[in-house]
């Protein structure tokens, strides 16, 4: 539990600041979403790509094991919205807060802290296909005018081209003069803390309570999403660090980012703040559970 403070508590800071502000200042969150979506958390993701080397030997079962993992959450949850008959709208919620964990400002320090500098170097790997899979797939498949317009709307969005632009500058291992990858590093630093103020802010307009759809929702992303990682990377025979970072990554709540995501291109955004806020809030139960669990793994 103390592992999990210094990662749980300066985002429960931040949220609680967007909280109040919500509450006592005149602000548009719709505007700080728009800010986020085309400015800051493009620059995050190409800084992102453009800094990290990739560590080839455990990149490949990391991506698939993070992609298999994803695509059969994305199956249940389907499976689980046409058996409930649920409307479009919360069936795109349930989508985005099953597949999009909180694999950066959450994951990386849980991590670092129990896996160290190896384990950190693979959970990069993760975020990178996370990142890729949010800002490639994520409006495609939150958009509900059909597939082929979402994607013809992913190629629109400024992150889609950061996204290709960090991937180039990495593998091509262009330096950017001038120190213009700092300036970039600047403004993908702000990305993180404007979607919590972003959450809290939505938080302030919503009633915070946990009902069936909120522990459904948290449930598939805490319990359901580690447990089919741990099956699948068993099945890939992921070496036991690799396999302790995909099922410790895919264990993380839902991510902040997923507000701003619905509120963009669709869903229930208020919903979608309440799975964040109650999937964080039992992940301090959840998530000394997973790491017990991966101890056993390679013993």
């Amino acid at each position: 539990m103390t592992a999990l403070l210094p990662a749980i508590l300066p985002v429960s800071l931040i949220i609680c600041i967007g909280y109040i502000a919500g509450k006592t200042l005149k602000l548009d969150y719709q505007t700080l979403s728009h800010l986020a979506i085309y400015i800051l958390v493009p620059a995050l993701i190409a800084s992102s790509l453009y800094r990290n080397t990739l560590s080839l030997q455990s990149a490949t079962g990391l991506i698939a094991g993070y992609f298999l993992t994803t695509v059969t959450l994305a199956v249940i949850v389907l499976l689980l919205s046409q058996g409930f008959k649920l409307p479009t709208p919360i069936k795109m919620s349930l989508l985005a807060t099953t597949l999009f964990g909180n694999a950066g400002n959450l994951g990386l320090p849980m991590v670092s802290f129990t896996l160290g500098a190896a384990g950190l170097e693979r959970a990069i790997i993760y975020l990178i296909a996370a990142s890729i899979l949010m800002a490639g797939v994520g409006p495609a498949l939150l958009n509900t005018s059909g597939i082929r317009a979402g994607i013809a709307l992913t190629l629109k969005l400024p992150l889609f081209w950061a996204m290709l632009a960090g991937l180039l500058l990495q593998l091509s291992g262009f330096q950017l003069p001038f120190r213009l990858d700092e300036g970039f590093a600047m403004l993908g630093n702000a990305a993180i803390p404007i979607a919590l103020v972003t959450l809290g802010m939505q938080l302030a307009q919503t009633p915070l309570r946990l009902g069936k759809y909120e522990l459904l929702a948290a449930s598939l992303r805490l319990i359901m999403a580690p447990l089919i990682a741990l099956g699948i990377g068993t099945i890939l025979q992921l070496a036991p660090l690799d396999l302790k970072v995909l099922v410790l990554q895919s264990a993380m709540p839902t991510a902040v980012n997923t507000l701003i995501w619905v509120n963009e291109f669709g869903g229930d955004p208020s919903r979608v703040a309440r799975t964040i806020i109650g999937s964080t809030l039992l992940s301090l139960i959840t998530l000394p559970m997973m790491l017990g669990l991966i101890q056993s793994i390679g013993t």
